[in-house]
């Protein structure tokens, strides 16, 4: 309820509302009543309402810049959609933005809209890092908190916004929870049927994959409205956040804010950047544009080189009498695939990947051996199958070698031939496969593919030595074991002494080479 120390003041905010008495304290709620269930479905009115733009602390402010309208524009449609045609699916809402556009503001909005027009509103938000949580995040909102008209209805603490009414403090909520990925559990239990939902995510770029898909088990509530609205600088080309705008865009409604065209930005500092840093830099383009890096200086392929290899053009293929690698990584734990991926010199397009889940040793090897057979009817000259040989790999390989195929037995561990450059094979493999996509690889044009190749990140040894982050390593970053990027890496592990002619056939004369043919270094 409210205070009867509510200010006259706030009536300018209720002229609609002129036939109520607002010089008394049950009149000021009966307007706050209205003027919540006027904006339940429209949370930039509620925002143009609910805060004394021009006065005070926002003298100078007329209200929400114009990104932001958009994203409370875009709720609005959302909830209006749910009138005309029922029952919808959860909204879900990404931005990536420069540096000081109003994220958190936003966020702050969009904590009380939610609290203030639906009871019983359930909502938590979290942030990179618990300091940024509760520092910056929450303390934004406790700021607009104090300018609401609403705030006599809750409590608010460093961590939580809560209902003032008897027995719903625990029911109408709002919590700031930092994330853990040892203890993702603290985001499984967020169901509330039938009512409203509001999850936030802000700095989501380094918020761990793993949170993201407990979240999702919060969206399947039936006549619920659900919001999942995340925020962020673009800092990696990886990852969740990244794949809002990528991989999954068709399901979440995403923009970029460029900080020169906000209201609230620094135009001469940014400015500044661009001179020094230049428009095309990574840092302008994070920390200005909204857009994601053209590389993270972790990663090991950068993305734009993936897409180069997707895009570039492929002569017509034929099999015959050509060399085929294949490269089999086996799967190591229960959500992990196992992938043939076939590769002919610079063609890995052609033919496309192949997936399996839940098949074991034998089985699997019985799948590589259909794929050789079926390159052998076709006339290869050549069919060579590398195969992972790290936990449960060896079982196929025996039984190819048993049933007399030919096979290598890859150790990712294993030495490099290239010592002073790689620590081990896998990286050497990785070198070489990463060479190759400069050079004219084609690859298929594979979403799974494209986040397993530019997900995995790597350092140096104290010899200087290249290494390559574990499939364990990236697990407890909240990313999938890159299956598909290993198989093809896989097909590199041995290098080939082949030479083909310029139709791709073998022309090897007197151990000479002909005089039309060249080598193929990555045959």
């Amino acid at each position: 309820m409210p205070s009867s120390k509510t200010k006259k003041k706030e009536a300018d905010a209720f002229l609609v509302l002129d036939r109520i008495d607002l010089d008394t304290p049950a009149g000021v709620n009966q307007a706050l009543v209205e003027v919540a269930a006027q904006t339940s479905k429209d949370p930039l009115k509620f925002v143009q309402i609910a805060f004394p733009w021009g006065k005070d602390t926002l003298a100078g402010w007329d209200g929400p810049d114009v990104w932001q309208v958009d994203v409370l524009t875009s709720m609005r449609d959302y909830l209006q959609r749910g009138d005309e045609e029922g029952a919808i699916s959860a909204y879900l809402d990404a931005t990536a933005a420069g540096h000081g556009v109003g994220k958190s503001a936003l966020v702050a909005w969009i904590t009380l809209w939610s609290m203030a027009t639906f009871p019983d509103t359930r909502g938590i938000v979290t942030a990179n890092t618990d300091t940024q949580l509760r520092t910056k995040t929450f303390a934004e909102v406790t700021k607009w908190f104090n300018l609401c008209l609403f705030k006599s209805w809750f409590r608010i603490s460093a961590t939580c916004v809560c209902s003032r009414q008897k027995d719903h403090d625990k029911t109408w909520r709002f919590d700031a929870i930092p994330w853990s990925e040892s203890r993702p559990e603290g985001f499984a239990g967020l169901h509330n049927a039938r009512k409203r939902i509001m999850v936030i995510f802000d700095e989501a770029s380094a918020i761990a994959d793993i949170i993201w898909e407990v979240v999702e088990g919060a969206m399947t509530d039936k006549d619920t409205q659900i919001f999942w609205m995340v925020f962020g600088n673009p800092t990696r080309n990886t990852g969740r956040f990244y794949e809002c705008f990528n991989k999954y865009r068709h399901r979440w409604v995403h923009r970029h804010v460029d900080g020169r065209t906000a209201i609230g930005t620094d135009k001469k500092k940014i400015a500044t950047w661009i001179q020094d840093y230049g428009i095309d830099s990574d840092f302008v383009r994070v920390r200005v544009l909204g857009q994601f890096p053209s590389a993270s200086s972790l990663q090991f392929i950068p993305r734009a080189i993936v897409d180069e290899a997707m895009q570039r053009q492929l002569e017509h293929c034929s099999y015959y009498r050509q060399v085929v690698i294949l490269g089999v990584d086996v799967a190591r734990f229960g959500d992990d695939a196992s992938v043939i991926c076939c590769r002919i010199g610079t063609d890995a397009r052609s033919y496309p990947a192949k997936e399996f889940r839940g098949l074991d040793g034998w089985e699997l090897a019985a799948k590589i051996a259909e794929v050789y057979n079926e390159f052998r009817q076709k006339g290869a000259r050549k069919v060579v199958i590398n195969v992972d040989a790290g936990g449960v790999g060896a079982s196929p390989i025996d039984w190819l070698r048993h049933n007399g195929y030919p096979v290598n037995s890859i150790n990712f561990g294993g030495g490099a031939t290239n010592t002073e450059r790689y620590k081990n094979l896998r990286a050497e493999m990785w070198g070489r496969g990463r060479e190759w996509l400069k050079a004219g690889g084609c690859i298929e044009q594979n979403d799974d593919l494209v986040t397993d190749l530019t997900g995995v990140e790597y350092g140096y040894t104290p010899t200087n030595q290249i290494l390559l982050e574990s499939k364990e390593s990236m697990k407890d970053r909240g990313l999938s074991s890159p299956d598909r990027a290993d198989a093809l890496m896989l097909t590199f592990a041995v290098q080939m002494n082949e030479y083909l002619s310029e139709m791709g056939h073998a022309q090897p004369r007197n151990g000479r080479l002909g005089a039309h043919t060249v080598r193929d270094p990555y045959a």
